[in-house]
């Protein structure tokens, strides 16, 4: 199933894809559900699937006739894995980590699919980071490895936005992470049994329609029972936390020359099987 919080008519609710490309509002499949993704995920696995999108004469909206938000617009955490695969460490010329260093990122600073992603007016080192988001469905703490699917209600694709020279101004890099709007996230929760075989999945970078980035899942230094074990040894995940588990190589600051983002650019990330994001550049205006 996929899943995405939406506005319709100036209202915010959650749409659901039917099996012909439409979206569904999920008031007029059952009244009864939340029409915020995060109480609809704190419901559990067992509510997202009882929903029912195949009914005859349910309204239907293309995606041009609504708006989309990020996919949880206020979630609790949005916890960033940084260099998670090999050809990103190796185009920074880092060493590999032991541990998977992480840093977070408030909810403002995000957008929703077709959201302009915003430059900042200070800055001319706008940078993207297409990555897989892990959307967690089931509090957990302390999870094994051989338990952590188990915890995931389903994916999203990210971009993760980084402001270069701010990132760059002390060794925390949290500052350059968390501009407003630089970040995205959707277009949908594309529930965890849609694609079981999510290590085996593509992640597609493409500016103005140009590949910049492109990986397996798989290729991930610290996998996502792994990822999902550390931080739940750190504290509680709870249903509506985000995992965003790294970039490949590929990205703008180490191109040669460099690529930055710029008013009029386009950029997408595609996740075979979980969606496209995209997103309009726009410059911060004064």
């Amino acid at each position: 199933m996929k899943l995405a919080s939406i506005v319709v008519a100036g209202t915010p609710s959650v749409g659901i894809s039917d099996s012909e490309g439409s979206i569904v509002d999920i008031r007029d499949i059952d009244p009864s559900l939340p029409t915020d993704m995060q109480a609809l995920v704190e419901l559990g696995p067992a509510a997202l699937e009882s929903i029912n999108v195949r009914r005859a004469g349910l309204s239907k909206h293309q995606e041009t006739e609504i708006q989309f938000l990020p996919v949880l617009p206020r979630p609790h955490a949005v916890w960033c894995a940084a260099l998670n695969y090999p050809a990103h460490i190796t185009e920074g010329s880092w060493e590999t980590p032991t541990r998977p260093p992480f840093f977070l990122r408030v909810a403002e600073s995000l957008c929703g699919h077709r959201q302009p992603m915003i430059q900042p007016r200070v800055s001319d080192r706008f940078d993207y980071e297409g990555e897989l988001a892990v959307v967690i469905g089931t509090r957990a703490r302390h999870v094994p490895t051989d338990a952590a699917w188990d915890v995931i209600a389903g994916y999203s694709s990210f971009n993760d936005g980084s402001v270069r020279d701010w990132q760059r101004h002390t060794t925390q890099i949290t500052a350059g992470k968390n501009f407003a709007a630089t970040g995205s996230f959707g277009p949908w929760l594309t529930t965890r049994d849609e694609v079981p075989d999510i290590t085996d999945r593509q992640l597609t970078t493409r500016l103005n329609g140009k590949v910049m980035q492109q990986t397996l899942i798989s290729e991930m230094v610290f996998d996502i029972p792994y990822l999902v074990n550390y931080l739940s040894t750190i504290c509680d995940l709870v249903p509506g936390d985000v995992i965003v588990t790294g970039t490949p190589g590929g990205v703008g600051t180490r191109q040669n020359p460099p690529v930055f983002l710029g008013p009029g650019d386009e950029i997408e990330v595609e996740v075979d099987g979980v969606g496209t994001l995209s997103n309009p550049v726009v410059r911060e205006e004064l």
